[in-house]
């Protein structure tokens, strides 16, 4: 149909562009592209602004949401690593504190050993004496005995008085001390 036109136009004389629409084409594809504009702006547009709007509003939510969950994880991170911190500081007191009451049990415990050992050392020494004392009485009453039956086997007669007897053992101690006094005293 082109070809038709072209061929009548050029009977006619006019030149004809082959390149150039009829202008009747231009006019109604200028109508249709005024309705389909008309259209676009009116109802597409919005809606892709809206969907645009909406996306953009979603993005930057995303992002707010995703900093301030960045804010609270180093948030709950900085109180995390304080309360390790706290807990380490609590740790090493408590260590501190064990240390030390070890050692003042330690030290209790080694001044109650010595009271410990000084009473039974006390105790065995005062046991000694009071041991010492009764062999010593013992040894004086069988020391005294024999020199009473040695005297009268001596002398020949008995010291059968209480009284004299007991003179005479006390009188052969005092000397046997003083004998025994001088001879510690000359070593």
């Amino acid at each position: 149909m082109a070809t038709n036109i072209a061929i009548l136009a050029a009977e006619e004389g006019e030149d004809i562009n082959p390149l150039l629409p009829a202008t009747y084409d231009i006019v109604w594809s200028l109508v249709c592209i005024a309705v389909i504009g008309f259209v676009f702006w009116k109802y597409i547009l919005p809606k892709f602004q809206q969907v645009l709007g909406q996306r953009s509003d979603l993005i930057e939510g995303g992002i707010k949401r995703a900093e301030e969950a960045q804010a609270e994880a180093k948030a709950a991170l900085e109180q995390y690593q304080k309360q390790l911190a706290d807990a380490r500081s609590e740790a090493a007191q408590i260590r501190e504190e064990a240390r030390t009451q070890g050692q003042a049990i330690l030290a209790e415990m080694k001044t109650k050993a010595q009271e410990e050992s000084d009473r039974i050392v006390a105790a065995g020494h005062s046991q000694l004496v009071a041991q010492r004392q009764q062999i010593v009485t013992e040894l004086r009453g069988d020391l005294g005995r024999t020199a009473v039956e040695l005297a009268e086997k001596v002398i020949g007669e008995q010291l059968s008085d209480e009284a004299k007897r007991a003179g005479s053992i006390d009188r052969f101690l005092s000397e046997l001390d003083s004998v025994t006094a001088d001879s510690a005293a000359g070593k």
